[in-house]
């Protein structure tokens, strides 16, 4: 990719003033709440400012420009006309058709993200398999539901605040480092995953010594996109350490919190 590409965002936008920069730290963090009608915690948008940096960069699987891609085909899923029937359909297989995809990616990758991100609640180990087969093998795979997850997530904390959407990031040059931790395993998910006793060497961050819940071992396989989500969960909610301790709260008591957090749950269709 050339620092020319670089300046354009893939949100359609053009930064002014950065032409033939390729990877400035400004390019990759763009993330503010200055037009926010409530304050917004600093360590909550130092968090979103790492979160997009890490999704301009490359990843394990997909290079920086593929990435900052499947963010706005998530965006883009919110608009398809196929994810909208099949939303509303009994079934998802009972709807046939194409996704409304930007063109820049495959189409099983579209169909994993458009589904990720409209569709989560019925997945299947028949669908995942298929998308498999067509190309998107569980590394791939999981990180694109480390990116959608991270993208919606920002999306969603904007949406409440009544601001639009920040820019996505300007991807950042260079090859996806296809590592694989040899502690991933399979046998308790469609993917392999590291258990809490086998995060040892690279990975024994992951869970800083403690065991988990599925929701983090699930993207185990991709481990930076474990990295993202504890950091984004420490702040929009609680760090591992003080999930377990049930005196912690913020602004909101810990029954609050909590409360909220199964509404959405619930709203959300999550299961594990």
């Amino acid at each position: 990719m050339h620092c020319a590409e670089a300046t354009k965002t893939y949100d359609g936008s053009r930064r002014a003033g950065n032409e033939g920069a390729c990877d400035t730290l400004a390019a990759v963090t763009e993330i503010s709440y200055e037009a926010s009608p409530v304050p917004v915690r600093e360590d909550l948008t130092a968090s979103q400012r790492r979160a997009w940096k890490r999704l301009a960069e490359p990843g394990a699987w997909w290079t920086g420009a593929e990435r900052v891609a499947i963010a706005v085909e998530a965006r883009n899923a919110r608009s398809c006309r196929l994810c909208r029937e099949r939303q509303t359909a009994l079934s998802a297989s009972a709807i046939s058709g194409e996704h409304e995809g930007l063109g820049s990616l495959s189409g099983a990758a579209v169909d994993s993200i458009h589904r990720i991100t409209t569709d989560h609640g019925r997945l299947s180990k028949v669908w995942f398999e298929q998308n498999r087969a067509a190309g998107i093998e569980a590394g791939p795979y999981v990180e694109i539901v480390g990116i959608v997850t991270t993208v919606v997530s920002i999306d969603s904390f904007c949406r409440g605040l009544g601001l639009p959407p920040h820019p996505l990031p300007t991807p950042v040059a260079g090859e996806p480092s296809r590592y694989r931790p040899a502690g991933a395993t399979t046998g308790n998910a469609w993917v392999p995953t590291i258990t809490f006793l086998r995060a040892r060497g690279a990975e024994a961050d992951l869970y800083d010594g403690r065991p988990t819940g599925n929701v983090m071992t699930a993207l185990s396989l991709v481990p930076d996109e474990v990295r993202t989500l504890k950091d984004l969960s420490a702040t929009h909610y609680l760090s591992p350490e003080k999930m377990i301790d049930l005196g912690t709260g913020r602004s909101l008591d810990r029954a609050q919190m909590e409360l909220i957090a199964a509404r959405v749950s619930v709203l959300n269709e999550c299961f594990y």
